[in-house]
């Protein structure tokens, strides 16, 4: 099992969430998640299989949350910097789900995966773990689930953030 150690030092934005309840279900989550999709180091998640050479989920992960925390540090409204946190962190948990590590070491599409994206089941789990709605939220409404939702603020901020961080790299490779 993955210590809740090795998230922090993957992940090391998580120590921006300030309420420490909350920090403790985002490293809960990633945990369960990595339990169920059977990995065992984070340094083995691609970030996407639609293109090679894609970098690390943990790579992706920590860009789009720091964009989504420079989009926050611009607006003028009073938005919920925890939360906003804690759904950049966890908006790809569930590809920890939907992928699934060969004994070759080819990453694939999981048999889970191929009836659930990881919007769906990242949103889940993070719903079973005992996450607010709005951290739920953010998770199911980053991708084009989302696109019929009114999504929140923090999760428009995501969305964005998201496809920036994709649209780039992909462009890049």
């Amino acid at each position: 099992m993955i210590t809740a150690q090795e998230i922090q030092r993957s992940l090391p934005e998580i120590e921006w969430i300030k309420d420490e309840n909350l920090k403790k279900k985002v490293i809960e989550t990633w945990q369960k998640a990595a339990e169920r999709g059977r990995w065992r180091n984070l340094d083995k998640v691609p970030f996407t299989l639609l293109f090679e050479n894609s970098g690390l989920l943990t790579e992706h992960t920590r860009r789009v949350t720091r964009l989504a925390e420079s989009v926050l540090n611009v607006r003028e409204e009073k938005l919920n910097r925890d939360y906003l946190i804690a759904g950049a962190l966890l908006h790809d948990v569930g590809k920890l789900m939907e992928y699934e590590l060969k004994d070759d070491g080819t990453v694939v599409k999981s048999e889970f995966g191929k009836q659930k994206r990881h919007p769906v089941s990242g949103s889940e789990l993070a719903k079973e773990v005992g996450l607010p709605d709005e951290v739920v939220h953010i998770i199911y409404a980053h991708s084009k689930e989302g696109d019929s939702l009114e999504r929140s603020p923090e999760a428009i901020i995501v969305h964005h953030c998201d496809f920036i961080d994709f649209e780039i790299k992909k462009l890049l490779v």
